[in-house]
């Protein structure tokens, strides 16, 4: 039996490096997508080899839809029938909605949601021709929320959302399609220490989610294959408040 592989995106780092280790430990060969974060993506990749699993890396700036099909074609010349694909790549820009500027608005709106919508287009074309297969959009409370100093990214969110719900019952029965909501998890480079706390405090569980936690959500969707169309919220409590 061939070794299934998984595509994740903005894998080399963060949750992306997370997914990818999971599926990796359940023994899926592993495209490893990354964009600017090569000498992450190489240390990931290392990772992944000493669980003797293959990997594949795959720089691609996945606001071009020529480049984001590139990961395809790595896909097609390897000998793995692709089962999994998880969208984890985003960007989140703060701005204003009174002077958002085109460019900022579009700039979000290509990686969070056109680019998951073209990656699940060609994943699951070919995961109905080899057997079915999962893709896992990863969105964000704040698709129920309304964060005024990230309009775009809670705009993006909320709509991948209800992508994920167009998508499953579109890709049905073949490819199941669901999205795993983040609370806090890791704060940005940039953001400040004690607004994180600040945030953190308010949390039911008062912490944020280790990755593990994340990475079982998604282990989770992968057994139970009675599931389509849903969005796991692993926030500690965050959509209470």
């Amino acid at each position: 039996m061939q070794t299934p592989i998984a595509i994740i995106t903005g894998a080399a780092h963060r949750l992306g490096r997370a997914f990818a280790l999971s599926l990796a430990r359940q023994g899926y060969a592993i495209l490893l997508h990354y964009n600017h974060a090569r000498d992450d993506a190489e240390s990931t990749a290392q990772e992944i080899r000493a669980l003797d699993v293959p990997v594949f890396l795959a720089q691609a700036d996945l606001t071009d839809p020529l480049a984001a099909q590139g990961l395809f074609a790595v896909v097609d010349k390897s000998p793995h029938p692709l089962r999994v694909l998880v969208n984890s790549a985003g960007t989140m820009q703060r701005g204003d909605a009174r002077t958002l500027t085109v460019d900022d608005w579009d700039a979000t709106m290509t990686l969070n949601l056109r680019a998951p919508f073209l990656l699940a287009q060609q994943a699951a074309r070919r995961m109905s021709e080899t057997g079915g297969g999962l893709i896992v959009n990863v969105t964000d409370v704040a698709a129920e929320k309304a964060w005024t100093g990230f309009p775009a990214y809670t705009v993006s969110k909320a709509a991948l959302r209800s992508l994920t719900k167009v998508l499953a019952r579109s890709f049905a029965p073949d490819v199941r399609v669901n999205a795993i909501a983040l609370g806090l998890v890791l704060p940005a480079d940039d953001f400040p220490p004690e607004e994180w706390e600040r945030l953190v405090e308010r949390l039911p569980l008062k912490r944020p989610a280790h990755v593990d936690e994340i990475a079982a959500a998604l282990e989770f969707l992968l057994k139970n294959e009675y599931i389509t169309g849903q969005t796991i919220t692993v926030d500690g409590g965050y959509s209470l408040i």
